[in-house]
C-alpha cells in the first residue's frame, strides 16, 4: 500500500495575504490551527464597533478584504514574525510596511496600509465594498481564526489532484492557488474526496474529514502577480461538472503534524 504523508503545510497568519510555508504545526480541538487566519482586514461599519479589535468574532468572509474580490493582494508579499508580532509587506522585493500587530499604533499602521493599497487596485464586480470602505485590523495571533466556515476546520488536498489540474490547464498550477492547510502525497487524484465522513489519522492529532471544498474566483489568481492569468473555476466546471478540490476537517483529538508525517484511517 502506497504511504501517504504531509507533503506541504501552510498557515495563513493574515486571511487573505499571503502563504507561510511551516515545518511542523499545532491541530487544536475546537480551534484548527493555532495562528492560521488570526488576522483579518475588516471593513469598518458604523453598526459594528469593537472597542478591542484583537476579540472580534468569526464572521462570514464578504466582511474582510479577500483575495477573491482584490485579486492585487496577491502581488503582495506579506511576511508575519509571531515572536516580535511583525508584519513586513513587500512588493517585488522592495519593503513597503514593517509594523507591530500587537501595539494599537502599528495595527493602525498596517490598517491605513491595506486601506491605501485598496484604493489604488480594482475589486470584483461581486465586491461587497467597491466604493473601498476604510479597513481595520482585528484578530490575535494564534487566539482568534477567522476561516471561511464558523465550524472550525482545516483543509487538505491531494498533490496528484494539482497534477491533474496543470496536465488540464497545459501549466503549472500553484498549490498556493487553493490556499491549503496540509498538502498530501500518496493520494490518487481526486481520492481526498473518498474521506468525507470519514474519522482520520493525521499525525498525532485525529480529524473527521466533514465535506468537500466549493471553490470561488480566487483560485484564479497567480499568487505571485495577483492577475488573473488561468481560468481555473471555468475548467472545473467544463472538465468535472463542479466546482471542487481538496476538503475540510475539523479536529477531534488535538495534536502535532509535521512534514512527513503519515495520515490514514482510524484504525
Amino acid at each position: 500500500m502506497t504511504k501517504i504523508c504531509a507533503r506541504e503545510i501552510f498557515i495563513y497568519p493574515f486571511k487573505g495575504l499571503s502563504a507561510h510555508k511551516c515545518d511542523r504545526v499545532t491541530l487544536q480541538v475546537g480551534h484548527g490551527i493555532p495562528g492560521d487566519r488570526a488576522f483579518a482586514l475588516m471593513f469598518k461599519e458604523e453598526d459594528a464597533q469593537y472597542p478591542d479589535t484583537t476579540k472580534v468574532p468569526w464572521m462570514k468572509k464578504h466582511n474582510f478584504a479577500m483575495q477573491n474580490d482584490w485579486s492585487g493582494l496577491a502581488a503582495l508579499d506579506c511576511a508575519y514574525e509571531a515572536a516580535a508580532g511583525t508584519l513586513t509587506v513587500k512588493r517585488k522585493g522592495v519593503e513597503l510596511l514593517v509594523a507591530d500587530t500587537n501595539h494599537p499604533t502599528g495595527r493602525d499602521r498596517i490598517a491605513t496600509f491595506f486601506t491605501g493599497y485598496l484604493a489604488g487596485i480594482y475589486p470584483t464586480q461581486a465586491a461587497r465594498h467597491p466604493n473601498r470602505t476604510p479597513l481595520q485590523l482585528v484578530g490575535e495571533f494564534g487566539k482568534t481564526r477567522y476561516p471561511d466556515r464558523e465550524a472550525v476546520h482545516i483543509s487538505l488536498v491531494s498533490q496528484a489532484t494539482l497534477d491533474h489540474l496543470s496536465e488540464i490547464a497545459g501549466q503549472h498550477v500553484d498549490v498556493r492557488r487553493f490556499r491549503p492547510n496540509i498538502v498530501l502525497d500518496g493520494v490518487p487524484a481526486w481520492g481526498e474526496f473518498d474521506w468525507v465522513g470519514q474519522e482520520m489519522q493525521l499525525g498525532t492529532a485525529r480529524i473527521v474529514i466533514t465535506a468537500r471544498i466549493n471553490r470561488c474566483l480566487n483560485i484564479d489568481v497567480n499568487p505571485e502577480t495577483g492577475e488573473r492569468d488561468i481560468a481555473l473555476l471555468p475548467l472545473l466546471k467544463k472538465h468535472f461538472q463542479h466546482t471542487q478540490t481538496g476538503v475540510l476537517a475539523q479536529v477531534i483529538t488535538s495534536g502535532t503534524v509535521a512534514i512527513g508525517d503519515t495520515f490514514g484511517s482510524v484504525e
